[in-house]
């Protein structure tokens, strides 16, 4: 019945007509837009995964074993454990510092002048244009014991700690590559911001501290978490910088796949921790959406609080 009823509509309208056509044709040729792009992420990153995925079940070092003979591998290796924890540990670290840079230069974009903030986006936009393996070996010659920080680190009196060669110096050199990735998505979510709900807030009375972090911090967790949970994501699987500024003792599970798979061929246990990496990844994200999600749902239900 709502079929002949539409049928009818549509004769009686020969304008809705039209537009039901052009949606039935958008409808029908929409599927044929996206297909290009979804044949190439099936073929440049899916079937790496599925074949990553078969092999980790597949190739064994000796030859034979079960299909979770590479994961137990890796499970039951406390080496393996501890460079796992200290993965996160650095991944967390980098984010931390990101934040704390990168907050204040993005809430900054969002005051100064559109001059100003060209010149800010520059100066973010800036380490794109260098090359990343000139910039890495720059803070191996800045870190280095005998080089300029440590140096002005004791100028003022303070034995300066080694900064190369462990967690400190692969935190300070990924935190300058991918502060970048931070301040953009970051930027994008404060520039959302209506400042004139800081206005209202000490009208009523707050002083200008307490409606920063009671009404602009809030609403700005959305924008946080999408940074945060890129600069991460990207530390987790981060290489060149970490084995650079880094050391064989205290390596990431990158080197150790580079490890696994170029140097040991030993491809299966390579494609398990990947695939576990891959895994533990996916949750962090599974976690992140819902509670950004959550979070979002009580902005929009009853506003910061």
């Amino acid at each position: 019945m709502s079929l002949v009823k539409e049928t009818m509509d549509l004769d009686a309208h020969p304008q809705a007509s039209g537009d039901a056509q052009r949606k039935r044709r958008f409808a029908l040729t929409n599927p044929l837009l996206v297909l290009p792009a979804a044949v190439f992420v099936a073929l440049a990153f899916g079937y790496p995964v599925l074949q990553m995925f078969w092999l980790s079940i597949t190739d064994f070092p000796t030859g034979e074993g079960s299909w979770y003979s590479n994961f137990s591998w890796y499970f039951s290796d406390a080496t393996q454990m501890t460079i796992l924890r200290r993965t996160f540990l650095v991944a967390a670290w980098v984010t931390v510092s990101c934040l704390v840079l990168g907050f204040p230069y993005a809430y900054l974009m969002t005051t100064v002048s559109k001059r100003w903030r060209l010149v800010m986006i520059a100066g973010v936009m800036l380490p794109f244009w260098s090359n990343l393996v000139v910039r890495t070996y720059a803070w191996v010659i800045l870190l280095q014991d005998v080089g300029p920080v440590p140096a002005l680190i004791e100028s003022f009196g303070i034995d300066a700690p080694r900064l190369i060669g462990n967690v400190a110096g692969m935190t300070i050199g990924a935190t300058q590559v991918l502060l970048p990735f931070l301040v953009l998505p970051l930027y994008a979510g404060l520039q959302g911001i209506d400042r004139r709900l800081l206005d209202a807030a000490q009208s009523l009375g707050a002083n200008p501290a307490k409606a920063f972090v009671k009404i602009y911090l809030p609403l700005a967790v959305p924008g946080v978490f999408a940074g945060g949970m890129l600069v991460f994501v990207l530390s987790l699987g981060f290489y060149f910088t970490p084995a650079l500024l880094g050391s064989p003792g205290e390596s990431l599970i990158s080197q150790q796949i580079v490890i696994q798979t170029s140097k040991l061929l030993a491809f299966g246990r390579g494609g398990a921790m990947a695939f576990i990496l891959l895994v533990l990844t996916l949750v962090l994200f599974g976690l992140a959406g819902i509670v950004t999600r959550a979070r979002t749902r009580g902005i929009d239900a009853g506003g910061a609080r």
